[in-house]
């Protein structure tokens, strides 16, 4: 029997080059594989309609968001402006199960009309928590408030998600957050989809020390600064700062410093070949919110990986890490780091690892079991 699937997705989940997006893209790829028809409804949100969809999915549509008056509510910003007449009608048409994916698109989560239908509710990050890091990190006055009411807003509308059939989280720290608040839901962790397939990391040794991400995303631009002002100032090794979007600020910062480089917006094959060259992948936050996926691109694609606590919220990825969590241990890990091949036993170790943890094979077959079986 044919199985028809609807994903609402909260923004066009291609290019998958930034967080959420990365698991909505992949785990339709993955769908694909496994003859799942997928019915794809996006909200617009500063990208363009994409036909590299229609190769994964059976229908692909469309929608605007609303405008700014949509924050003149109680229901969330990212909610409420993520709301339109021709998606209800749509998944009116048939009976098939709907993933509602982040609490951007929840906002038909209640509805009357779906009452009798399976639906899913896939969790990227606890939001109220997010958007308090954000308000936190924020210094500007307008933006902070935004940040604050957002937050408070999002709390409140959670609760909308007991009309979930089933709670998909990211990781094991959210799935007992939301076991504990929605105790009556069933809630299964199911980490993030993602580009990687198989192991292609490769041992040896590189000469610099990568920094990636999007550079446009506050938390990112913190722990570039925090790289290039406290850590590429006490090492003489080259360290490469690589992602969508740098600002003019950081860019004249890294300018500052003659073993910096900043790659900007570089595309697949040259971010990969950045990845694979790279002698040390250098992640660090000050969020301890989501599943940080981009420790998942490194682990599969990395020599060493060098880190802080919070990058680590939620995955149990220790052993494959090296852990600093102020500059003094950061900079006497590099030093020792920079001095070891990445041996074959090594990457045999990741393999293993990985088989095990942030599989997309095995994703895909514990989110089929929870829907149809």
């Amino acid at each position: 029997m044919i199985k028809h699937l609807h994903i609402i997705s909260f923004n066009v989940p291609y290019p998958a080059n930034y967080g959420g997006v990365i698991d909505v893209f992949h785990k339709i790829r993955w769908l694909h594989e496994v003859g799942v028809k997928v019915h794809l409804h996006c909200f617009h949100y500063g990208r363009n309609e994409a036909k590299k969809l229609e190769q994964y999915c059976e229908s692909v549509h469309y929608y605007p968001r609303r405008s700014w008056l949509s924050n003149f509510s109680e229901t969330p910003y990212i909610v409420n402006s993520r709301r339109h007449p021709a998606l209800l009608q749509r998944l009116m048409q048939d009976d098939y199960p709907i993933i509602f994916e982040g609490l951007h698109s929840c906002y038909l989560m209640n509805d009357d009309h779906l009452k009798d239908r399976i639906k899913i509710f896939r969790e990227s990050n606890i939001e109220h928590d997010y958007y308090y890091s954000l308000m936190n990190n924020e210094t500007n006055w307008w933006k902070k408030l935004y940040f604050k009411t957002e937050a408070w807003r999002l709390k409140k509308f959670e609760k909308i998600i007991t009309h979930s059939n089933i709670i998909i989280t990211v990781s094991e720290m959210d799935a007992l957050y939301f076991s504990n608040q929605y105790a009556k839901n069933k809630v299964v962790n199911i980490t993030s989809f993602h580009e990687n397939d198989f192991v292609t990391a490769e041992p040896g040794k590189g000469d610099f020390i990568l920094f990636h991400g999007n550079l446009s995303v506050p938390e990112n631009v913190e722990a570039a600064k925090f790289l290039v002002e406290n850590i590429s100032t006490q090492c003489n090794y080259k360290f490469v700062i690589a992602g969508l979007n740098p600002s003019s600020q950081l860019k004249e910062l890294a300018n500052k410093y003659s073993n910096v480089s900043i790659v900007a917006n570089p595309d697949d094959d040259a971010m990969n070949s950045l990845m694979h060259r790279a002698h040390i992948h250098f992640l660090y936050t000050n969020q301890t919110t989501g599943l940080k996926l981009k420790l998942i691109n490194a682990l599969y694609k990395g020599r060493f990986i060098l880190l802080n606590k919070n990058m680590l919220h939620g995955v149990d990825a220790a052993e494959q890490c090296t852990i600093a969590d102020n500059t003094n241990d950061f900079i006497v890990q590099i030093n020792e780091l920079m001095n070891k091949n990445f041996m074959p036993e090594l990457l045999q170790q990741r393999q293993d690892f990985l088989k095990q943890r942030f599989n997309n094979e095995q994703n895909i077959e514990k989110l089929l079991s929870l829907i149809y079986y």
